[in-house]
């Protein structure tokens, strides 16, 4: 198996950190002293990567200069050969004014090329002095290791554009403003009566998707603050009309409560008749500050839920962490929980954790009677989901 045939992954750091090992190989393997990838875009050659002795700097990283006036150029189109032991001697080299005002002495070069034929660039490296020990070997060494690059920034480039289509499409949506609010009602069984409503994001812009891939994708491009924050403002718009002591349950990531722009969301409104619902299904890296991020916003009233409670571990270590007000038990706890021992045992140990600790119990997904009965035997008093009423806009909205 070659190099190129070596599955390689990671983010685009990542990448980059491979590319400048993969130069501080070469440029060690080679005696060189500078190895670099350029790339050429739109006339010019631009300088990627660089690996390079500490007392040469005269090239860095993002410097460039014109295509048509560079070895890289020459070596890709076959005016320069890619080895080159003396450009001293080489009459086509000879012609560049680099080659005595750097000088360059011996130039490795090979083009590095996407799968589809496409030349991102150059994998080059060279020393101000001549080496007349260099082979074709040598070349041979250069290309395997262009190639394992040339993956690697495939790789990347794919990526780069796939985040700038998602990047777009996320702008889309908020630009155009192409979401609205859905509301589902929250009840309490004894007395029968509206507790509160949940605030559900929905989107109306092509690729129809579920909310949570919305949301998702925009995490991905470090849109989610915007895009959770401007659904806030929108739900919340309701809030001083709904009916006395009824509440208004909000979704929002710990990542967007550690970016400070929920206080700006929610300044102004009765944070008395608000709660928040923490969605992240993985852990968090930092419960201190979330919990420190909040405190004030709860000593004014605002109310902590931790959603999907029974969905995974990570539900369970918010609920440890976080102290919340309300445990919601998630859909895939509930569903069928009249007729699956283990789900209802489950059930009544969160119920039970919950009773210990002061926090309320809020099933959500409730969808057939038999579930709501079950629910009712374990003494769980909020229930929402299809059976009880559906997400649909507030009335007077």
């Amino acid at each position: 198996m070659s190099i190129l045939d070596v599955d390689v992954g990671g983010s685009p750091q990542q990448i980059d950190e491979i590319v400048s090992e993969a130069l501080r190989s070469v440029r060690s393997l080679l005696g060189m002293q500078v190895a670099f990838v350029s790339e050429f875009r739109d006339g010019a050659r631009i300088f990627r990567h660089v690996d390079a002795d500490a007392d040469f700097s005269a090239v860095h990283v993002g410097a460039w200069d014109p295509l048509d006036k560079s070895y890289c150029q020459r070596v890709v189109d076959g005016r320069l050969p890619p080895l080159i032991r003396d450009a001293k001697q080489e009459p086509a080299a000879l012609a560049l004014p680099v080659t005595t005002e750097l000088p360059v002495g011996a130039h490795l070069s090979v083009p590095i090329r996407f799968r589809d034929g496409r030349i991102y660039g150059t994998f080059c490296c060279f020393s101000t002095f001549a080496d007349p020990s260099l082979t074709e070997r040598d070349v041979g060494i250069l290309r395997l290791f262009a190639d394992f690059v040339a993956k690697l920034l495939e790789r990347k480039s794919n990526e780069t554009t796939r985040d700038n289509i998602i990047r777009e499409r996320v702008r889309a949506v908020l630009d155009g403003r192409h979401y609205h609010v859905v509301y589902q009602p929250i009840f309490n069984l004894e007395p029968s009566v509206l507790a509160g409503y949940e605030a559900l994001t929905r989107f109306s812009l092509d690729p129809v998707r579920t909310p949570d891939m919305w949301f998702c994708e925009a995490a991905e491009v470090g849109l989610d603050e915007e895009l959770e924050l401007a659904a806030i403002r929108e739900a919340v718009r309701v809030v001083e009309r709904l009916p006395a002591k009824v509440y208004l349950s909000l979704n929002v990531s710990p990542s967007t409560i550690l970016k400070g722009g929920l206080v700006s969301a929610l300044n102004g409104r009765p944070l008395e008749r608000l709660m928040l619902e923490v969605t992240e299904h993985t852990s968090i890296n930092d419960y201190e500050r979330v919990a420190a991020t909040l405190a004030p916003l709860r000593r004014q009233g605002l109310r902590l839920a931790v959603d999907d409670a029974g969905a995974g571990f990570a539900s369970f270590r918010h609920i440890l962490q976080l102290k919340p007000d309300v445990i919601k038990l998630d859909y895939s706890l509930i569903h069928d929980i009249d007729r699956d021992g283990d789900r209802r045992a489950l059930a009544a140990a969160v119920i039970r954790f919950a009773e210990a600790t002061g926090s309320k119990v809020v099933a959500e997904g409730v969808e057939t009677e038999g579930e709501l009965q079950a629910l009712r035997e374990l003494n769980v008093n909020k229930v929402q989901g299809y059976l009880l009423g559906r997400p649909a806009p507030y009335p007077d909205a």
